[in-house]
């Protein structure tokens, strides 16, 4: 227990100090949101890959998917790694980098109402960007506090606050540096333990061939495999559809998430967009795939510890089961690793959320002559409020982890994605096209809540980003094409001639 406490109190410690550390940096606004752009390659990269992968991953993705799927669910991971990262960056890095320093944009919801002229997308945006982020928050402090419950025999209330009081106090000492600095550390942190408690519980199972053989064991008296044998160590696993559906909420939903697409407004050159790429990528494969991988092991820790009186396995006790039996050295690793990944993600997600919620709603609305310091502070009043709100819906979840995520991804990427992608690269999406998909991504999933036309809210989410993708060109092209004149203005900034010295490029 001592070992436990210390690695805690040290990281807190850490985290206290950056914020201390980096509070020159938040003085304005665009400092306080993006750093001033001034971020390098690695603290954007470790920036996009914390704010990606949190306890919602370790303990409740991993925990149930590994369970449905086996070690097919590793397929997450991967596509968690090339879609979610890898093509993110490139499809969305640098043109959105160009386009949002062009428009003087800091938010996505500012974005919108730049790119397409109305003021009415950025009021809709910022009011979607508040309400659906709360259930995400909600559900990473869930799954963090499963794991100290574990660990310290700490009641849930408790970790709860204490996890949203260190979040928000470092990240209204110093803004978006501070969590940039602190998601380099909790990057590191998050590497090596994911390796060392993978490591660990193979060990524990008799290597990895072993737990491979145990899993194969496994199938025929199981429903889902359809009594086929060695379904859970299979290539796709007993359900690829549903797979497939897990893939896409997880990897393309980044596309369409505000706290995801804007540490590419943060950028600060090229060689930060080129190695931030590789190093999101790799850093993708290592969590995500770990993650996913040590969850597909999940049945073979099957017992009434895992299970409810009436014998449904609770899928969010699954991965703390399997670590709890761990040395108090690697629980400790794990708790401090888990730790990182989710107060990354909830800096960012408060971040994004008091920026949108000042930036695009208060300032636009009611106090429209707020000047740069009363912006900054009404900002940290905000994180406040917000870490306030997420808290007391953590205290009372309606749903599983994934479930909850699912909910939150579904909506923001169902109504975001379509709009952004083609914003940065057609011209003709239109105003009507844009509300299209806003209410197509959050009507579908907030109605298939209530009348569920698709039973899992993962896959629905899925399905409302694909909605998405198909609405918004076509409601476009149903409606008049927007001003050439005005739109061209726009896009100018992809033809700016810039020089490069010949380390860059071979062109003459």
């Amino acid at each position: 227990m001592e070992i436990k406490i210390i690695m805690l109190v040290l990281f807190f410690a850490s985290m206290t100090v950056v914020g201390v550390y980096a509070r020159k940096h938040s003085s304005s606004v665009d400092g306080f949101v993006l750093g001033g752009r001034k971020a390098g390659p690695w603290l954007t990269a470790f920036a996009y890959g914390t704010s990606y992968f949190s306890a919602v991953v370790f303990v409740g993705y991993a925990g149930q998917f590994g369970w449905k799927y086996g070690l097919s669910s590793t397929w997450i991971g991967i596509g968690n790694a090339l879609i979610g990262s890898l093509l993110a960056w490139v499809i969305l890095g640098r043109r959105t980098r160009v386009m949002s320093q062009h428009l003087k944009t800091r938010t996505m919801p500012e974005f919108f109402e730049k790119r397409y002229g109305n003021k009415g997308l950025k009021l809709a945006a910022s009011a979607i960007v508040f309400c659906f982020l709360i259930p995400y928050t909600a559900s990473i402090y869930n799954g963090l506090s499963r794991l100290f419950g574990m660990a310290f025999h700490i009641p849930y209330t408790y970790c709860v606050v204490a996890m949203a009081v260190f979040t928000g106090v470092y990240v209204i000492l110093g803004g978006y540096m501070a969590t940039a600095i602190n998601d380099l550390i909790q990057g590191i942190i998050m590497l090596a333990g994911i390796v060392a408690v993978i490591l660990a519980v193979l060990k524990g199972q008799g290597g990895f061939l072993e737990a491979v053989k145990q899993l194969s064991e496994l199938s025929s008296d199981i429903p889902v495999t359809l009594g086929q044998k060695g379904a859970f160590a299979s290539f796709f696993g007993p359900d690829p559809v549903n797979l497939a559906g897990v893939v896409i909420l997880t990897s393309l939903g980044t596309w369409g998430l505000p706290q995801m697409v804007g540490k590419f407004y943060a950028i600060k050159d090229e060689k930060s967009i080129n190695t931030g790429t590789v190093i999101s990528t790799l850093f993708a494969v290592i969590v995500a795939g770990g993650c996913y991988f040590l969850g597909g092991f999940g049945r073979l820790f099957d017992g009434s510890e895992i299970r409810s009186k009436t014998g449904e396995v609770i899928f969010d006790s699954v991965i703390p089961h399997m670590l709890s039996s761990l040395p108090d050295v690697l629980i400790g690793i794990v708790v401090v690793l888990v730790l990182s990944a989710s107060m990354s993600t909830l800096a960012s997600l408060v971040l994004t959320s008091s920026s949108t919620l000042t930036l695009d709603f208060l300032k636009e609305s009611i106090w429209k002559e707020m000047s740069e310091k009363k912006q900054v502070l009404t900002m940290q009043i905000c994180i406040v409020l917000f870490i306030g709100i997420s808290v007391v819906f953590a205290l009372h979840p309606p749903a599983f982890i994934a479930q909850m995520m699912g909910i939150s991804w579904g909506a923001l990427a169902g109504a975001f994605l379509a709009p952004f992608l083609y914003g940065l690269y057609w011209k003709r999406v239109t105003v009507q096209g844009v509300w299209a998909g806003f209410l197509s991504g959050v009507g579908f999933t907030v109605g298939n809540l209530f009348v569920p036309v698709i039973p899992s809210p993962i896959n629905a989410g899925a399905f409302a980003m694909i909605l998405g993708l198909v609405l918004v060109p076509a409601v476009s092209l149903l409606t008049k094409k927007p001003e050439k004149s005005q739109v061209d203005a726009i896009f100018s900034c992809y033809e700016e001639t810039v020089v490069i010295t010949k380390k860059r490029s071979l062109e003459p």
